[in-house]
Order: C-alpha cells, then sequence, then structure tokens
C-alpha cells in the first residue's frame, strides 16, 4: 500500500475521480496540481464543457479548468488506468423520502467493471452508516470478480464542500478520512494530505466517518428548523425575528442560524438517510423528523404570506402577477437540484397566481429541465403586483428602490408587496417607502 502511494506521487500511478460535480471537479483539479488524475463523468456534455475550458459549477472558475492537466472523459474503460478510485456521485432521496442509492450504486458498477488488483476505492457521497461496506463493496466484488481485502481495498471520506463558498474550500477544510483497515487508513490520510491544506482526522472506522458525515448536515437542518419555528411564533406576534436574532446573538453562546429554506442535495436530504437507518433498526425519529417537516413546509408557508400580503392591499389574488428573484437552493451557486423555491412558485399556482422567475446564477436549460420553468432576465420584469426576493445572491444587494420599484406595475393600487424571504433589505427604509413589507 505504502508503494502505491509513493508510485501516485511520483506519476506511476493515477488517481480517478468518478463523477464531476460541485464535489469531484475541484477534487480532481486539486489532485491534478500534484498527481496524474483520471476525471470520469456519464454526462457527455459536462465532459466537454471541461474540456473546452468551461466551468458549469462556477466552482473553480473557467480560467483554472482550461489550465487543468484532468483528463476529462466518460470512457469508463480508462478508469483501468487509475488505482486510486475517488468515488463522489450525489445521494439524493425518492419522493417518499427513502435514500436513492442509485448514483453510487452504478458508480460502484462502473469501477468495478474496471478495477484492477491492488486498487483502492475511497467514496465520498454522503450515506448512511454501512453502506460502503454492505452495499458498495457487493458490487464492487461482483463486477470485478476481485475479492475486498485480498485484490482490493475500500475508504471513505466524506465531502464537505461548500458550493458557492469561495473561503471555505476543499484545501481550508480537515478532511475526514476512513478505511477498511489500518494500512488502508494510512494509504488514505497520505493520498489525501497531498491535497488538503488544513490536515486530515482519521476516523476510527468507516462506520464512524459515515455517520459523522450525515449528522453534520442533520445538526444544522435542526437549528435552522428551530429559526423556521421561531419566525412562524414571532410572526403571529408582530415580533421582527431578525430583530430577536440581533438581540439574542449579543451573548457569546448563541449559535448565529437564520430562518430560511433548506433545499439543495446536502442539508435536505442527508436527514433522511440517518432517520431511514434508524427506522430499519427499530427506531422511530422524532427530532430529526420534526426538524424535516418544519423546514420542508416553509416554502408553502412563504406562499400563504404572500397571499395573504396580497389580500390586504386589496389586490386580487387570483391572475396576480409575482416575480420570484432567485430559483438556486442557496446563494451565488448555480445549482438548482432540490431547490425549495419550486415549492413557493407551486403553492402559489394553486391560488391562481403567475409567477416570473429570475435567477442571477442558474442556466434557464436546468430550470427548464428540472422543473419546467423558463427563467426571465431581470430587467424584463414589469407590472408586478408582488416581489419575493427568494435568494440571497450578491447580486440583489446591490439592488436599490427604484430597481425594485421598476419591477413593480403603476397604477392606482400603489401599495407593493414586497416579500424579503432571506431579510436582505432595509425593513425600515421599504415600510417608510409604502411598501407592504414582509420577511421570516
Amino acid at each position: 500500500m505504502k508503494n502505491l502511494y509513493e508510485k501516485i506521487v511520483n506519476g506511476e500511478e493515477k488517481i480517478s475521480l468518478v463523477g464531476l460535480g460541485y464535489v469531484g471537479m475541484p477534487i480532481a483539479v486539486a489532485f491534478a496540481k500534484k498527481v496524474k488524475v483520471v476525471g470520469f463523468d456519464l454526462n457527455q456534455k459536462k465532459i466537454e464543457l471541461y474540456k473546452s475550458g468551461v466551468d458549469p459549477t462556477n466552482e473553480v472558475g473557467d480560467e483554472v479548468i482550461s489550465k487543468t492537466t484532468v483528463e476529462f472523459t466518460c470512457d469508463e474503460t480508462k478508469l483501468k488506468e487509475a488505482k486510486f478510485h475517488i468515488v463522489a456521485v450525489p445521494t439524493p432521496v425518492n419522493a417518499d423520502h427513502t435514500p436513492d442509492l442509485t448514483p453510487v450504486e452504478g458508480a460502484s458498477r462502473i469501477v468495478g467493471r474496471n478495477l484492477v488488483k491492488g486498487s483502492v476505492v475511497v467514496y465520498e457521497s454522503t450515506v448512511y452508516p454501512g453502506v460502503t461496506e454492505d452495499v458498495c463493496i457487493p458490487i464492487l466484488e461482483e463486477e470485478s470478480g476481485l475479492k475486498c481485502g485480498i485484490d482490493f481495498k475500500v475508504g471513505y471520506s466524506p465531502e464537505r464542500i461548500n458550493p458557492g463558498d469561495k473561503e471555505h474550500r476543499l484545501e481550508t477544510i480537515v478532511k475526514i478520512v476512513s478505511g477498511m483497515d489500518e494500512e488502508t487508513l494510512e494509504l488514505v490520510a497520505d493520498v489525501y494530505s497531498l491535497v488538503i491544506e488544513a490536515g486530515v482526522y482519521k476516523a476510527e472506522s468507516i462506520k464512524v466517518a459515515e455517520a459523522a458525515k450525515v449528522i453534520e448536515n442533520s445538526q444544522r437542518d435542526i437549528n435552522i428548523a428551530f429559526m423556521n419555528e421561531l419566525s412562524i411564533i414571532f410572526n403571529k406576534m408582530g415580533i421582527d425575528t431578525t430583530a430577536v436574532l440581533k438581540a439574542a446573538g449579543t451573548k457569546w453562546n448563541f449559535l448565529k442560524f437564520f430562518p430560511g429554506l433548506v433545499g439543495g442535495h446536502c442539508i435536505g436530504v442527508d436527514p433522511y438517510y440517518l432517520t431511514y437507518k434508524a427506522e430499519q433498526i427499530g427506531y422511530h425519529s422524532q427530532i430529526i423528523l420534526a426538524g424535516r417537516r418544519i423546514n420542508d413546509d416553509m416554502g408553502k408557508y412563504i406562499a400563504e404570506n404572500t397571499v395573504k400580503k396580497l389580500i390586504s392591499c386589496g389586490k386580487s389574488v387570483k391572475d396576480s402577477r409575482v416575480a420570484v428573484l432567485g430559483l438556486t437552493f442557496k446563494e451565488n451557486c448555480p445549482d438548482t437540484r432540490n431547490t425549495k423555491i419550486v415549492d413557493i412558485i407551486n403553492e402559489l399556482k394553486e391560488y391562481g397566481v403567475q409567477s416570473y422567475v429570475t435567477d442571477a446564477y442558474a442556466e434557464n436549460d436546468d430550470a427548464k429541465k428540472e422543473y419546467g420553468i423558463d427563467l426571465v432576465p431581470l430587467e424584463e420584469l414589469k407590472d408586478m403586483d408582488a416581489v419575493i426576493i427568494a435568494v440571497a445572491h450578491n447580486k440583489y444587494f446591490e439592488l436599490t428602490q427604484k430597481d425594485i420599484d421598476a419591477i413593480f406595475a403603476e397604477g392606482a393600487n400603489s401599495e407593493k408587496v414586497l416579500i424579503d424571504v432571506k431579510g436582505i433589505l432595509d425593513r425600515k427604509e421599504y415600510e417608510a417607502a409604502g411598501y407592504c413589507y414582509w420577511r421570516l
């Protein structure tokens, strides 16, 4: 095993990245600065973009992609050239909130078909404890005809990349590593240490590493759910939640979480992996699932309050026109997967409201393919009855009152319904200007 590390460093052996999305691609690019890397993805269009020097994820940028030495390919047989495989594919949930292991199982089959003796396979996908050993290893053995522990080894190192975050990057976040035995653990730790400046943490076992990852996002989910519940309570009391949190935040040990929509492929998904496994072993989650219920209902809650504001301003709800600023699941990121903004749009549709959606980062093709939504350029949004600033993109912080005024319809009924989901605007300023303002 130690010999494999030396061969990787000396350029005699390659590392492969299987899955080149928001997680896999930055890892491939980071390793390519030190060693030889094969980057594999099934999506031919994505591979062609990378090859042409375009970064559709905005995680590393076009310039970095154009200069990287990663060998981008959708030819799975190229994986035979690598002996250290990193699997970084998404792990979504089904409509009933049960884990959808299809991507990680499919990736295991691809790696298994191209696995050579003496290889190591490391999974980065977020899963419940036991998936690597109970689900992935049998697939690798079946497809390769090789025996785990004898012909190849397996490790797990959960991804901690935060899409759109330029401060907390792959290199600056401590990396949890684990292996099926001490020898594998040391190799995995050594390999990741090539690129992780913040250092690695050696977990006691693969299951411990899997569990650590799945609780990180569950903890965050629960904390945001608490803030959302407070927002609902304070809204009924006529108290501004943001003002309350500012006051409470002056205490040194107050955790600074904020209310909001919880979507994406991590925080809104990972808790369900843990609760699914808990159900299998006979325990029904209470706190985790309660938090999930609150967070999953927030889109509907925001839509309902938009309707209430329209009514209070004397506007007809049916056929009213609402501009929705932002579609991605988080700010300053083009990723629309599992975005909860869609819940707002769908609920408004139930009331007969027409939504017109814009986004500073999202691709129109993705919005159309995933949700049937045609994005509208911001400057084309006119004659609206309400504006919902749904995502706190930096570009929306730059909007002036004049810019927002221009989105609304001119007419006798001058009260403008402004739903500032994340509270990026000065509430007092807009209320003083006659806006019918609401935020979480």
